[in-house]
């Protein structure tokens, strides 16, 4: 029997049908490009749908079990219980949309008869924009950066940039970790980012973000390479490619660090951004480019904004430009 760290039953899957939950996540990482992260947490919310099927008396054993379990009376017996046991909008929409894809892939792969999760409704999820930090708390908070770095200690090299890049830029805290030495085109001061969905945009970085790069590619890289780092542009302390948490961890630390300033994420760090460039006028639609925000209703309005243009509209509103 499979136990928690505790000692406590841990709840699984017979093995047929945690087969047919496997092979619908390898689906989603072949077919669709989802990250590990989704992956496993969609995974997860379908694992949790028939958990909760079988502790209401309906029987699952085998894959030729789903058909007659999953109900649309069934699943929506289960969002319910969901929304009394006090989960958040966003976390049924979540686990909402993990089920209506694998209802759709589990149809086409002859395992349902029909489609059955397509009509299933979830509650529209409250948006709650992050804290941002104002044009001075910023200029503050990457002063500390700076006055860190001062000593040419690597890891606070390293610090200053993470913290330039992921307010000058925008980018994610994946993103920013995910990049390699030729993402950067120090000639036009552009990034290369892959975003989601693989989905590759270029972004531009200001001066000060030019220093504290040529700084940490003169002094503070070259001190952590090993062998393992490979073409990673930012390492963490052992030499390998910086870790998403270590980032956050940086990002909360500089933060705490400036007085006046509120202990911000990275997520807070590029809505910053976002707004401080429409703060200085910034085209809207240039601002969601270079987010990397994009949906099929907006997605041909992007392509048509050059890489030209996503400079100019960067160096005339962004304070860090």
């Amino acid at each position: 029997m499979v136990t928690r760290g505790g000692g406590e039953p841990e709840r699984v899957l017979p093995g047929p049908l945690a087969d047919v939950v496997a092979d619908w996540a390898e689906h989603l990482a072949s077919s669709r490009g989802r990250s590990g992260a989704t992956r496993r947490a969609y995974a997860s919310d379908v694992r949790q749908l028939l958990l909760f099927l079988r502790d209401q008396g309906v029987p699952l054993g085998t894959a030729a079990d789903l058909d007659p379990a999953l109900t649309l009376p069934a699943l929506r017996s289960w969002l319910g219980s969901l929304v009394t046991g006090g989960a958040a909008r966003s976390t049924v929409s979540r686990r909402v949309a993990s089920v209506r894809s694998f209802s759709t892939w589990a149809h086409r792969a002859g395992l349902l008869g029909r489609d059955v999760a397509a009509r299933l409704e979830a509650p529209r999820a409250q948006r709650h924009l992050p804290e941002v930090l104002d044009a001075v708390q910023a200029a503050e908070t990457m002063r500390t950066t700076e006055l860190g770095a001062a000593e040419g200690d690597p890891i606070a090299l390293r610090d200053r940039l993470v913290m330039e890049l992921l307010y000058s830029c925008g980018i994610r805290v994946a993103e920013l970790c995910g990049l390699d030495m030729d993402d950067v085109d120090t000639e036009r001061r552009l990034l290369r980012v892959i975003g989601k969905g693989d989905r590759e945009r270029a972004v531009p970085y200001g001066v000060p973000a030019e220093r504290a790069l040529r700084d940490w590619l003169d002094g503070g890289r070259p001190a952590l390479t090993t062998s393992s780092s490979g073409p990673a542009l930012i390492l963490g302390a052992r030499g390998g490619r910086l870790d998403p948490r270590t980032a956050r961890r940086v990002v909360n630390e500089v933060t705490d660090a400036t007085p006046g300033s509120p202990r911000v994420s990275p997520h807070a760090l590029r809505h910053s951004s976002a707004t401080h460039l429409l703060e200085g006028g910034a085209d809207l639609r240039h601002v969601q480019e270079l987010l990397g925000h994009s949906t099929p209703a907006t997605t041909q309005i992007y392509t048509h904004v050059s890489a030209e243009r996503l400079r100019a509209a960067y160096r005339g509103a962004h304070p860090r430009a």
